[in-house]
Order: C-alpha cells, then structure tokens, then sequence
C-alpha cells in the first residue's frame, strides 16, 4: 500500500492544494520530515536536492499556520534570493487555498517596500540572512511569535560565512520554537549551530534510493570527458546531440563566460537563454518561469540557479566548466535526477582541471568515470531529433503566446475557465491609499462573492492583485471590468503572469 498525504490527518484545504499540485505521493524525505515538524520536534536534516525537502517544511509550517492571527508566525531563511523566490512560490502554493500570506525579503530589493509589505497580514517570511537581519536592526520585523524557524540549505550559508549572522537571528527569536535544519552535508558549523540552538534535536539522514537488495542506487549518472580546451566548444555540441536531451542546462564558472557561451549557442541556432548575476531579478525569474514552461531547452547558467532552480524533470547537466568549489558540484548535477527520477550529468575536463576533478571524488566519495568516445552516427542522427524537437517547442511557445493575447483581448473566454483559484490585477495600490480592507470590502459588496471566496490579497505601489477562490474568479473576471474601491473605479482583469 503506496503512502499518502491523508495519512499526515492534514487540514482538507491543505490537502485540496496538494492535490490540485499534483502532490500524490509523499517523498521519502515528507514521509520522515513531515511528521517530526507537525509534531513540533527540532530535526536536522540531511538531505540531497530534488528530494522533495521543500514540501517537506512547507506541508507542516501551512498547517500549523493559524490564519485569523496577523503575525508573522514563520521565518524560512535561504541563501540566495532565487532560492526565497522558489520557497516562496511553494509555500504560496500549499497554503493558496487557506489562505496562508507568504513574503519574501532579500537584498537589493527596496527595503521601503519590505517594511510596507511586512506591515500587511503576513504569515510566513523566505528571507535571506543579510537582509533578515537589516530587519531585526531596523524593528521593523516583528519576531516574537515565530512558532517555526527552518534553515534551508544550511551547507551553502555557513560556506559563505554566515554563521554568525544566524547566530543573531537566533538569538532574536523566541525560545519557544520548533527548528527544522536541512542541508546537503553535515559540517561542523552545522553540528555547533544545532547542538547550540536545537535542544534535544533528531537527526535525520536521507541518502540514495535503495533497491530491493537493499543495495545503493545512484539516481544521477555523472561522468566525465576529457578534452583538449580548444575542442570543448565541439565537444559541447557533439554531447547535446549524442544524447538528445529534452531539456540541459549547462554550467560556467563566471558570468562573462556565460555570456561567451550563450552568443556561440545562439549563433549556431540553439534555443537558449542565460542567467547570471548581472540579470536584473525580474529578468532572472522570467528567465526561469520561461524555462519550467518550456518555451526553451537549453539554460546556460552560472552558479546562481544551482540552488536556485527547482525543475523536475531536466534531462542533462552539463557543467562545462568544472566547479572550483566541491559542494557546488553536488547542487550542480542535483538539477537533474530530482524526486525519484534518474538523470545525467557529464562534466567537461580538459588538463588543468584534473586537479580539481580530484578533490571532487574525493568529497563525493566515489569516482567519477569517463564516458566512452562519442559515436559520429549518434552525433548525426540526434542532431535531426534535436533540431525537431527544439522547432516543435519554438511552435508551442508562439501558439501559447497567440492564445494569451487572444484572450487579453476577450476573443477567447474559454482559458483557464475552471480554476479553481483565479489571480486577479487591480490597477490600484498604495499610492492611491488602497489597503488590503478596502479590497475586502469592495469584493464583499459584489453579490456573487463571499467572504470565504476572498484568498490572499497583495497591495503593491501602483496595482494590487486577490486571489478568488472557489471557481469564481473567472466568473468575476469576464463580468466585471471595473469595481469601486474606496469611491474610485478601479480596472480589474485576470492576472496573465
């Protein structure tokens, strides 16, 4: 008998969201983590990515989220920005149809904006340390009724030396808290944080798949070519169609080398876009919500997605440059092979990286073995399938974009018409002095709409955005174009992102 989320006696409106999700069957990682979080208990986790570990904190902190309360009741602190944005998106997901407020705070970000937002009825933060804190220095977070702290990725934060900027937050947070800590490796940062700050805590330790012989099964296969470096441009283009990936993403070490690669792919055809750094952070999540709906299939990337990335079925990782760090490795190939299913990384060796193709293996504790010479035929054949199959999304993608337009333009009223929570733009935000009461009200005041049908709502400098739950956003959307907030008409229509 397969495991199921009933089997955690979740709320039902968490349940229906996981099921709307497509969440069936609990990960290894859920089935050991979820309960031990319900239950309030301190856990470090360890765990590799792409085994659900996301959901895993996500599922209990939503559940034990009381929603009537107006405070901010969980802190999830991440590393990087893309990786609170992921978070972010997750938790909004699971707790869509209760109703559970999600922020998300990082640098280079107005912290104007993050003050105006904090204020409003949120219950869960994604932050990312340097910028938590800036909070806590400010007054401008209130922490006192955290119930829930989870630090995701805890490897990646304590590298880059944060340890003593988790030390402050906390310090800052009640005493009376549950603490979840995941991590792809166990240092001894990590053991000092939880022996310090986790009383009484359970280790939990989610290795490889196992087979029925109880024998280790590696979920990724990682290889290596080795090549001289004026080939490995060929040598790139020869392992795409050798083995005809449906998606890859390849990876370099610098940003300017990401730019270099992303021009010569882009030259010879490819559909390809880049993320680095430089992106503005709009640009960057475009870039990887374009990505996840597959409108290209090839990411030339530095590591800023190696963490930052959740997609479950990318066929190829391809590190075309070898990592200088050894954990960046592991989250580099851990993009593939994600929640249950195989995938392949193959990295790009030429003589001076052998040194750190060494060092590797020896974190990893196994060898990384080369690839046999790539067949010409192979070559040859899977450039055809490629090329096809890169046309056919480029299709897919145009007609998506025709179909979008259309319905923008009312010709198609038939989009999405069942959903059953819709998204809706209002083109009036907090320099119009609108809060989120008066979209209340002014939703509340629509005969069709009952206070139970009103979800999360977002006011934001010049738009606001409410979801409308229960099958009846698109029902207001096609009938309302306009509605008073506050004796001004305000312009409502379906949010397209």
């Amino acid at each position: 008998m397969k495991y199921t989320f009933e089997k955690f006696k979740l709320n039902e409106k968490i349940l229906k969201s996981l099921k709307n999700l497509e969440y069936n069957i609990p990960s290894r990682v859920q089935i050991e983590v979820i309960p031990k979080l319900l239950n309030g208990q301190n856990i470090a986790v360890k765990s590799k990515t792409g085994s659900g570990k996301t959901a895993s904190f996500a599922i209990p902190v939503c559940e034990n989220i009381d929603v009537e309360y107006n405070n901010i009741q969980a802190l999830i602190v991440v590393p990087t920005r893309e990786l609170a944005l992921q978070v972010k998106e997750e938790i909004s997901g699971i707790g869509r149809l209760k109703k559970v407020r999600c922020s998300a705070i990082f640098g280079k970000q107005p912290i104007k904006e993050q003050i105006a937002e904090l204020k409003q009825r949120v219950h869960i933060v994604v932050a990312t340390p340097g910028r938590i804190i800036d909070h806590i220095n400010k007054g401008t977070i209130k922490l006192e009724n955290i119930k829930y702290l989870v630090i995701d990725e805890a490897d990646k934060m304590f590298n880059k030396g944060f340890v003593e900027q988790m030390e402050k937050i906390l310090s800052s947070l009640p005493k009376e808290k549950t603490i979840g800590l995941f991590s792809a490796t166990m240092s001894e940062e990590i053991k000092y944080i939880c022996e310090k700050y986790m009383p009484n805590y359970g280790i939990i330790n989610v290795g490889e798949n196992e087979d029925k012989n109880n024998e280790k099964v590696k979920q990724i296969d990682d290889r290596i070519i080795k090549v001289n470096e004026q080939d490995k441009y060929i040598i790139l283009k020869n392992l795409i169609y050798s083995e005809n990936p449906k998606s890859i993403i390849i990876f370099c070490n610098t940003r300017e080398k990401v730019s270099r690669l992303y021009n010569k792919m882009s030259k010879d055809g490819f559909l390809v876009r880049q993320l680095h750094a430089d992106l503005s952070q709009e640009k960057r999540i475009f870039v990887i919500k374009d990505f996840k709906d597959l409108k290209f299939n090839v990411l030339v990337s530095s590591d800023v997605a190696s963490r930052g990335i959740h997609i479950d079925d990318i066929s190829l990782v391809v590190n075309y440059d070898v990592p200088y760090d050894k954990e960046n490795y592991i989250h580099r190939i851990g993009r593939t092979g994600r929640k249950g299913s195989s995938g392949k990384a193959i990295t790009i060796v030429d003589t001076w990286d052998e040194k750190y193709i060494e060092g590797i293996e020896e974190y990893i504790g196994y060898k990384i073995y080369e690839i046999p010479e790539i067949e010409k035929s192979k070559v040859i054949s899977g450039k055809r399938l490629f090329d096809e199959y890169s046309k056919e999304l480029l299709k897919e993608a145009l007609k998506r974009k025709k179909v979008s337009k259309s319905y923008q333009k009312g010709k198609d009223t038939k989009l999405n018409s069942e959903d059953e929570v819709v998204r809706l733009y209002l083109n009036a935000g907090k320099k119009k002095k609108i809060r989120v009461l008066d979209i209340v009200g002014a939703f509340s005041n629509l005969k069709e709409i009952a206070n139970d049908d009103i979800g999360v709502i977002e006011v934001q400098d010049l738009c606001s955005y409410v979801d409308i739950l229960n099958y009846k956003g698109d029902l207001i959307s096609k009938k309302y174009k306009e509605i008073p907030i506050k004796k001004k008409m305000v312009k409502v229509k379906r949010d397209m992102r």
